[in-house]
């Protein structure tokens, strides 16, 4: 993990002031733990974090701007590394904070906090343990956005992207342990999100579009939605000359063809290959309990 970077302006204080001794200090002792962290020393840089924060209460006026955007820079940090260090209930504090501040900071400076408020939908997204929660957030969030933000600057684009690949591995994630429904939901977020941001479908969505319809395969009654998603899609992939996706598309297809020929007389193959497994398994044991009982003797 890499510490989030919140330019903090220093300029805006009289050198040497309370301010500048406070902040700079808190500074240091972040690069501290920055470098501890490049050499995987977690429990060091938690302790780094911790001295960091208790550095900034000397901080004389907590309603002041970058004193709250350190303070944001250094939950982000505690936020990671409770999570890191498995004590996810602390995390998950840490994260509704930063969501607080972010809100007071985001009046101050919409250009300038706004891309860091989608960088804590991805860190929530990752972070949060309950997925439903996790998704009504970033519902909830995404809106807020939209607020905060009337134009798309750089910042905002980078930020936006992490949250897209954020959405896009905690689907494939929760997809390839089984629960492949709420999977499907935070791969939608990403297709969504991403379309929203480059206003057409790219490369990247076309690919998540693809790896959305393999998921619905997997569930017998989400195929005949899959082949319309695949359907929908290829004259894209088509358009933008993306071969190996439009192949990808093409095989997808064919398996749900080659799955939908003879679908009863496979299923039916199936059921007695079970019953005959079954069935042999429990005659063997059988004859291994007659085999083991004890042979009487007369006397």
């Amino acid at each position: 993990m890499t510490l989030i970077e919140i330019p903090i302006h220093l300029d805006t204080f009289k050198p040497g002031s309370a301010e500048v001794k406070a902040l700079t200090q808190a500074l240091a002792t972040r690069a501290e733990a920055a470098e501890m962290l490049a050499n995987e020393r977690y429990m060091d840089a938690l302790e780094r974090i911790v001295t960091a924060m208790r550095e900034l209460r000397e901080f004389p006026d907590y309603d002041n701007v970058e004193f709250r955007a350190l303070l944001v820079a250094l939950l982000f940090d505690l936020a990671e590394l409770h999570f890191y260090i498995k004590d996810f209930k602390q995390s998950e504090k840490e994260v509704d904070v930063i969501f607080r501040l972010l809100d007071l900071l985001n009046e101050a400076d919409k250009e300038r906090f706004a891309p860091l408020h989608i960088e804590a939908m991805a860190l929530s997204t990752r972070i949060l343990r309950s997925r439903k929660k996790a998704l009504e957030l970033l519902v909830k969030r995404q809106m807020k956005v939209e607020e905060i933000s009337e134009k798309v600057n750089s910042g905002i684009t980078a930020a936006t992207d992490k949250l897209i690949e954020a959405l896009r591995g905690v689907g494939q994630l929760l997809a390839s342990s089984g629960d492949y429904r709420a999977g499907m939901k935070f791969l939608a977020e990403a297709i969504k999100l991403s379309k929203k941001r480059t206003g057409r479908v790219t490369r990247k969505e076309i690919k998540m579009t693809i790896e959305m319809a393999e998921i619905m395969m997997r569930v017998n009654s989400m195929r005949p939605r899959a082949r319309r998603l695949l359907n929908a899609v290829l004259p894209h992939a088509i358009a933008q000359e993306t071969i190996e996706l439009e192949e990808d598309i093409l095989a997808l297809i064919e398996m749900m063809d080659a799955r939908d020929e003879n679908p009863s007389r496979w299923k039916t193959f199936m059921h007695k290959l079970g019953k005959a497994t079954k069935e042999r398994f429990t005659r063997k044991k059988s004859e291994e309990e007659e085999s083991a009982e004890p042979v009487e003797t007369g006397e």
